[in-house]
């Protein structure tokens, strides 16, 4: 687990100025450095960098940049490749010389090509310099758990590349122009992250899951534009993979329980493979207790466990994640966390998720890494069990909505004939009744929700700009995705997946140079998820039934069957209380016609109206603290960097 940064450019950058790029991420890899320069054809330098958290042969030979042994091929790379040990074997007459995973990415290029990556089963971001071919190729996991950024620039002398784990390297770069994308404003305000491929900056993009980039430093035609030089490729992708392997569904619920669950333990024993301290966060719910179950059976003495507990009953997990770890034997360590600690750490959310994030679970995600750090360096955790197995709440409002469409759009038809339309009988209509009826845009199905919350982000910004919903559902539809849950999962799986929940696990852990690892994200597990039938995950309102059968083969029922809380931080108290001043100073008019990014007049009396009732205007009912917090963690972020 490291921190990756460089370039391929005709630009002079000095190894002090890349090594400047490189230490603004410190965190991520606190054990050992390396920046390395070298001279490419036509005018290009190319510069990697890395920042090392040592995991895996702690020695020097896990230095990198990392050559191969012919000298062709340098590498710079974040992650972990789990199924290193089983390549290795592939790979024998390789003249390995240290026991790092990362040397299995060069020996498998150099044996495979550039498609070495269909043959990895891990997580990672790499950069990888090809002398021979005369390419940089920079590559991205399957499902998004590291991350990526890269910049293109062009310019009279040519196509410059610059890369980064992070946007802090590629601020810090000479010449990096800081200019927001105002089209993204709207989707983050609604969303509260961006996702890939977009970014905050005009310039920078994030390479997307499952994606290859490659730079050719001389392109054949020699004809040398952004276009020629570089490629995309999306070597894996979520629906198609799904179209692919649902042509041979497991329909025996004997069998897909039993393959499900031993593909589970083997994604677990590979995760324990560490030459450092292990363990699992533990908040008491299925996907956390399963894994960790496999874990401690896995393990030769009782395993490390960690989890946090608040004070307020409808939010704290940690005493069922307690009654959990007493019945599987671990080494279980718990911290109450009071509200007073949890707001210390608004102030350095821009500092370590260094684009606007605004998912405030964030705060509790950093609190469990940093209590796991002081005894261990990787954590294990139930990420991605919800996206593949049907768990959230909103698939119950999917299947509600797919059966409820005919009439809604019959409804819809009527109330907006000419006539009845000017009587503005819709807004009359209950609630859930308008947002069905309402739902008659193919490309967002299930992504309904308040439409009050998206024109209000919409006029914050007041400026044409990206959808705050994805409007890409229509590409589901196509590979023959008819159950809405399965493409609301399929969706979540492109978006909020990777942009949201891996993104904040990802900045929460490396915080505290925390290695987090997930067993349900394990490759085998994903594409396996695709083969079993859908009613065996939802069952009659039953959701992650697999799961949770798979569950209580290890432990009791009555310890894990509870309604799901999650984590609950107060942030509307917080925005009206000790943030109040602070927000209504971000939202100072003449503050917002400086910035030139918000409607300033709509967005003060936005927040005004805000504060003062939580609604966004007169009778609408709602609350509109996620937009206020997407607003002031954005507001944050501006005034940190900008």
């Amino acid at each position: 687990m490291c921190g990756i940064s460089g370039f391929l450019s005709k630009k002079h950058i000095t190894e002090d100025e890349l090594r400047a790029m490189n230490d603004t991420m410190l965190h991520r890899g606190p054990d050992d450095s390396g920046v390395e320069l070298y001279e490419a054809s036509d005018g290009y330098t190319v510069g990697l960098a890395q920042r090392r958290l040592s995991i895996l042969d702690l020695s020097e030979a896990g230095h990198q940049p990392m050559h191969s042994a012919s000298g062709r091929l340098s590498i710079v790379y974040n992650g972990e490749i789990y199924n290193f040990l089983e390549l290795r074997k592939e790979l024998s007459s390789y003249p390995f010389r240290s026991d790092c995973d990362t040397e299995i990415l060069l020996a498998a290029y150099e044996k495979w090509g550039e498609r070495f990556v269909d043959r990895l089963n891990g997580m990672f971001a790499f950069a990888l310099y090809d002398r021979e071919n005369k390419e940089l190729l920079l590559g991205r996991d399957r499902i998004g758990k590291k991350p990526l950024y890269y910049e293109i620039e062009e310019n009279d002398t040519g196509v410059n590349l610059y890369f980064a784990s992070e946007l802090k390297p590629l601020m810090k770069r000479p010449g990096f122009r800081k200019e927001i994308r105002r089209d993204v404003l709207s989707r983050y305000l609604y969303q509260q992250y961006i996702n890939a491929p977009d970014t905050i900056f005009k310039n920078v993009r994030k390479l997307e899951p499952g994606c290859l980039l490659r730079f050719m430093i001389d392109p054949e035609d020699g004809f040398n534009t952004a276009y020629r030089q570089i490629s995309i490729e999306r070597y894996w992708d979520p629906k198609m993979v799904w179209y692919a392997k649902s042509q041979k569904p497991v329909t025996d619920y004997a069998e897909a329980k039993a393959e499900l669950k031993k593909l589970l333990f083997d994604a677990v024993k590979r995760r324990m493979i560490a030459d450092v301290p292990l363990g699992t966060f533990l908040s008491g719910g299925y996907d956390s207790s399963l894994i960790t179950a496999m874990a401690q059976e896995c393990a030769d003495r009782p395993l490390k466990t960690f989890s946090i507990g608040f004070s307020e009953d409808a939010f704290n997990e940690a005493k069922f994640a307690k009654e959990v770890a007493s019945h599987l034997g671990t080494d279980h360590t718990e911290r109450y966390i009071s509200e007073e600690e949890m707001f210390s750490l608004v102030e350095s959310i821009p500092a370590y998720y260094d684009e606007p994030f605004a998912d405030s679970s964030q705060i509790a995600t950093m609190l469990v890494s940093e209590l796991a750090k002081e005894q261990v360096t990787v954590a294990l955790s139930g990420d991605g069990g919800d996206e593949f197995f049907c768990g959230y709440n909103i698939y119950d409002n999917a299947l509600q909505a797919q059966h409820l469409d005919l009439p809604g759009g019959i409804i819809y038809g009527i109330l907006n004939a000419p006539l009845i339309r000017k009587a503005g009988l819709m807004k009359h209509l209950p609630f859930r009744v308008r947002i069905v009826a309402n739902n008659r845009n193919k490309k967002t199905k299930t992504q309904f929700g308040a439409s009050s919350y998206v024109e209000t982000a919409l006029k914050m910004v007041d400026s044409p700009g990206l959808s705050c919903q994805y409007e890409i559902e229509d590409r589901y539809q196509a590979v023959g995705v008819k159950n809405w849950q399965v493409r609301r999962m399929l969706l979540d799986m492109d978006t909020y997946l990777p942009g949201d929940i891996l993104c904040k696990v990802d900045r929460a852990s490396m915080k505290y140079s925390l290695e987090a690892r997930c067993p349900i994200l394990d490759r085998d597990v994903m594409e396996y998820s695709y083969r079993i039938d859908h009613r065996f995950k939802y069952d009659r309102g039953v959701k992650k039934k697999i799961l949770k059968d798979i569950a209580y083969d290890y432990i009791p029922k009555e310890l894990l069957d509870r309604p799901k809380t999650g984590f609950g931080v107060p942030i509307d108290k917080w925005l009206r209380g000790p943030l109040k001043e602070r927000l209504i100073s971000f939202a100072e008019p003449s503050l917002l016609r400086d910035q030139g990014l918000f409607d300033p007049e709509y967005t003060s009396k936005f927040i005004l109206k805000y504060l003062e009732t939580g609604d966004a205007g007169p009778a609408t009912g709602a609350n509109f603290s996620k937009l206020a917090w997407s607003f002031f963690v954005f507001q944050q972020w501006y005034e940190h960097y900008v």
